[in-house]
């Protein structure tokens, strides 16, 4: 039943995430990037220079806008960034990791929009502290009249946050890496042996998040900020000894990349399910069009909106530009995708790594889990905005519990059913964003002007 139900989700999801969702982030963020005058590009250095200048934490914000960056960053620096990069290379080939970088290049603009927004519309609370995203951005500067707008994203922003690949792949990684030197001898009510060893370790990482979660935002910052630096610092030492050590084959690996991705022998709807792949598994890594790191930037004291949006954009090209083409390297380096039989991310990294370093699975383990958490952190608190923007502040604090809770839950269904939740209310979170940033573009132009004004 769970399958059906599973195939059933998978075909909606497919649709929905198929050439709609990619028109409106890859064609509708491609039009942003023009209409703002290529500012992912022009304005790069300046981001660079607001990141270093941005790490006080002002009055009137929870935390700073380097600390909102990191901690988007925490999010969207987790298993998609190896698993989905997998899937990515499983499904579509080489070729999809160009369109994942065509992806990360629009979607720095895009998130320069989010964070002009966000800090424009974002709005305080009694006690002072600030708090924004797509909701109020619908609400303050469309109008009531776009409220159901809204409430889908607030709606979809609930499910599509329960980091449900992340414990489900995390769990696999853990269990894979258990059952080749442990024999689980017992069952959990009466599940198989697999299963059972599932459910114990979904338990234990559940209590993990639980211990950041409920300290709330400035905890969640607080360990984003020395997580984030040792995670990705280690995977690139990992990776790089793989280049090094394959460096032969590093010319191949760029040319199947780009010659895969305008490969026309299957015809051009073979070339349009490549890109579709690519971008699809791009925007569940950098999250660019969604709408979620308007949250985590709306909770920031910084009171410019063109300085938030400045920092905003380097989301994406970290996690998408940056650790996706590690993944990407090592896997085209040293993965059998011969072998590779149905969906399949994690495992096929892990054998990787384990085919070209010494006990690789396992370095790659300690930083799976390290992605993976830092992931959870950041989206419990996405999820707890939502709930209090929908229930009220006083019963978003259940959302958290409820949270922690679907860990154990996800850890334990099958992958196919989990990407295909996650694809879908991703994209119910990706409509009423970008159809919202494309509607207010105009006012982001005016605030980069006179910012510019103001500067000069």
């Amino acid at each position: 039943m769970v399958e059906n139900f599973g195939i059933w989700v998978g075909k909606v999801a497919d649709f929905i995430c198929g050439y709609p969702l990619f028109i409106l982030l890859i064609v509708g963020g491609l039009f942003l990037f023009v209409s703002s005058g290529f500012v992912s590009v022009r304005q790069l250095p300046n981001a660079l220079k607001e990141l270093r200048n941005s790490r006080r934490r002002e009055d009137g914000g929870e935390i700073s806008s380097a600390q909102a960056l990191v901690s988007v960053v925490a999010a969207t620096v987790g298993m998609g960034n190896i698993a989905g990069v997998a899937i990515a290379l499983v499904m579509g080939g080489p070729g999809a990791i160009f369109w994942m970088w065509v992806s990360a290049l629009v979607g720095m603009s895009t998130k320069f929009h989010e964070g002009v927004l966000t800090t424009k519309y974002k709005l305080f609370k009694p006690n002072g502290k600030a708090e924004g995203g797509t909701m109020h951005i619908i609400d303050r500067g469309l109008g009531r009249r776009w409220h159901w707008m809204a409430l889908t994203f607030a709606f979809a922003g609930l499910l599509g946050t329960l980091c449900i690949i992340n414990a489900n792949q995390l769990t696999e990684a853990i269990t894979t890496a258990f059952h080749s030197h442990f024999s689980f001898e017992h069952s959990l009510f009466g599940m198989s042996h697999e299963a059972s060893l599932r459910l114990v370790v979904g338990i234990v990482i559940a209590v993990v998040v639980s211990l950041v979660t409920l300290g709330g935002i400035r905890r969640i910052a607080s360990v984003a900020g020395w997580l984030v630096p040792f995670m990705v610092g280690l995977y690139f030492v990992l990776v790089a000894w793989i280049i090094i050590t394959h460096v032969h084959d590093v010319p191949r690996v760029f040319v199947s990349i780009f010659k895969e991705a305008f490969n026309l022998r299957a015809g051009w709807g073979a070339l349009a399910g490549i890109a579709i792949i690519g971008a699809r598994r791009a925007m569940l890594v950098n999250d660019a069009g969604v709408g979620t790191a308007t949250i985590m930037h709306g909770a920031s004291s910084n009171s410019s909106p063109y300085k938030e949006g400045l920092v905003a954009m380097l989301g994406p090209a970290i996690d998408s530009g940056f650790v996706c083409t590690l993944t990407a390297m090592a896997l085209l380096l040293c993965a059998d995708f011969s072998a590779v039989e149905g969906v399949k991310g994690l495992q096929v990294a892990m054998d990787a790594f384990g085919k070209a370093l010494p006990w690789g699975e396992y370095l790659l383990l300690v930083i799976v889990t390290c992605f993976a958490l830092s992931s959870m952190f950041s989206y419990s608190f996405y999820g707890t905005r939502c709930a209090a923007y929908l229930f009220g502040e006083g019963k978003s604090k259940w959302y958290t519990v409820f949270f922690i809770v679907t860990l154990v839950v996800f850890a334990v269904i099958p992958l196919g059913v989990a990407v295909g939740f996650c694809d879908l209310f991703y994209a119910l979170m990706a409509f009423p964003t970008m159809i919202t940033l494309l509607m207010l573009r105009r006012e982001v132009r005016e605030i980069v002007k006179l910012s510019k004004t103001v500067t000069k």
